[in-house]
């Protein structure tokens, strides 16, 4: 997920209504065809109520901020 901007998500949460909790959120999103890594992102998200689209773009990138970067970890000598 690192370096994908958050509008992938927010696209699949317009007109939420907030406050929402992480089930809203997901149900939102599969009504609006969200695809696996979306739905994925969401289910990551902690059990909480978000108060508005702002909330839902910081536990994005929180999640963004703790994923491992990609590439070779341990590189042979």
């Amino acid at each position: 997920m690192t370096g994908r901007s958050p509008a992938i998500v927010t696209q699949h949460l317009k007109g939420m209504n907030f406050p929402a909790s992480k089930d809203d959120l997901l149900a939102k999103a599969r009504d609006t065809g969200a695809g696996q890594d979306v739905l994925e992102a969401l289910e990551s998200f902690p059990d909480k109520d978000f108060d508005s689209m702002a909330d839902v773009i910081d536990a994005y990138r929180d999640l963004a901020d703790q994923a491992p970067e990609t590439g070779i970890i341990d590189p042979k000598p």
